[in-house]
């Protein structure tokens, strides 16, 4: 933006031939001119901040839906546990990754396996982000934390998960992402001596990093901790476990299918953006993009 807008006096003072104080009223100019530039500088990072807040805001929501849906398909007695276990997500996962997560996802220059910059979100902002870029990278990081609740319930007691969850948002899913989606990570597409076939990973909105990682996590406690009490019976069947409340699995439904609309959408970082060849003479831009994939986020809901 600031690049395309711009005045040098130099120039002006042709244009301005003839007059007694041409070099003053070119400078005068300029300066209007670079301050009006400046305004459309600042609005531009204000709309995309803004933007990117209120895609943190929706995918935070879906903790609020992982809570529903599970407290929704277990049984009565467990809906205490299975609710605790998605606020421990939240505040656990916000204080760890505050801390570490951040640090060891995005903390650039770094080596190609961890980061190392920005504990305790130290010496920061930066020019290439600021704080609306780190809370919605703490919403996707326990996200994928809630994804393992699911595949544990009703049988995890409140320390053993409260570890994990630090575990996990802290540690774990912060250096999975820092190799695919930190330009030093050793298969991100950004990297020139990229060591994965020389392409690297694209993985927008988390379709690699948060799923595998929660899957996997999922996967490994749901074998660890093996079946519910009561699941199978003597003879080795099978029981039905049914939920208590459909109408909690319904709630759950809809808040995570609103939010992904701050998960896919809100991936873009920006939305001021025109892709016409001169700014105010095309329709189509960034919005366009996001608009299209909350489109096809709603058809795969």
């Amino acid at each position: 933006m600031a690049a395309s807008l711009s005045c040098s006096a130099s120039d002006l003072i042709p244009l301005l031939s003839g007059g007694a104080n041409a070099t003053a009223a070119a400078e005068y100019i300029c300066g209007r001119f670079d301050t009006v530039a400046g305004k459309f500088t600042d609005a531009a990072y204000a709309i995309d901040n803004t933007y990117l807040l209120f895609s943190a805001y929706l995918v935070f929501a879906m903790q609020l839906g992982f809570a529903m849906l599970c407290a929704g398909s277990v049984r009565a007695k467990n809906t205490m546990n299975i609710m605790l276990t998605n606020v421990i997500d939240a505040a656990a996962g916000g204080l760890f990754y505050y801390l570490f997560g951040f640090a060891f996802a995005y903390g650039s220059p770094s080596n190609g396996f961890i980061g190392k910059h920005f504990f305790g979100m130290n010496d920061f902002p930066k020019p290439s982000f600021d704080y609306p870029y780190f809370l919605y990278q703490w919403t996707f990081a326990i996200a994928a934390a809630g994804i393992t609740s699911g595949s544990i319930a009703e049988r995890t007691q409140f320390v053993a998960y409260l570890i994990y969850s630090s575990f996990l948002t802290g540690l774990v899913y912060p250096i999975v992402s820092h190799w695919f989606w930190s330009s030093d990570g050793w298969a991100s597409p950004a990297r020139s001596e990229n060591l994965l076939f020389q392409s690297g990973v694209i993985d927008f909105a988390g379709s690699g990093v948060v799923h595998t990682v929660g899957g996997i996590a999922g996967l490994w406690g749901a074998y660890i901790e093996g079946p519910r009490i009561g699941r199978f019976g003597h003879s080795g069947k099978p029981v039905a476990l049914r939920g208590h409340s459909a109408t909690l699995v319904v709630l759950g439904t809809f808040l995570l299918w609103f939010g992904w609309y701050g998960f896919n959408p809100g991936s873009f970082g920006t939305i001021f953006k025109s892709y016409g060849a001169s700014p105010g003479n095309s329709f189509y831009g960034q919005w366009s993009a996001v608009g299209r994939t909350a489109v096809t986020t709603t058809l795969a809901g």
